[in-house]
């Protein structure tokens, strides 16, 4: 079995756990507990969502490479608009809130937003790096 094709979803695996584990305890030891449960999504949720679109992202571009190298740099670009569109859409509910969590709540989502975006254009970057 040729495991070099996931070698990149395994890279956003480990850096998605570390992530995870890094944001955890720093909301453990200054977010106020009340402030977490009160959010809209959870930070469980928000990793595995962006941790989802950013595989389907991962192996789209391994596919694209296979078929015509030429083309993954506007693919990427494509498909993290489209993730952007999405993300906005689950962002909506958390903007229309007013209440004192809602800063720390927007807060986390763009931080793990901005997160898993550099996590993309490293493995695209590495992608159109091995021009094979």
């Amino acid at each position: 079995m040729n495991l070099d094709k996931f070698k990149s979803i395994f890279t956003l695996l480990l850096l998605g756990v570390i992530g995870f584990v890094v944001q955890k305890l720093l909301f453990y030891f200054f977010v106020p507990k009340a402030y977490e449960e009160g959010f809209i999504y959870s930070i469980e949720l928000l990793y595995l969502f962006f941790f989802f679109f950013s595989a389907m992202l991962i192996l789209i571009l391994n596919k694209v490479k296979q078929n015509n190298i030429n083309s993954v740099g506007y693919t990427f670009l494509f498909l993290t608009t489209l993730k952007m569109v999405i993300a906005y859409a689950f962002l909506r509910p958390i903007l229309a809130g007013n209440l004192p969590k809602t800063p720390t709540e927007k807060m986390n989502f763009f931080i793990i937003f901005i997160y898993f975006l550099t996590i993309e254009t490293f493995v695209t970057i590495r992608i159109l790096n091995n021009k094979q």
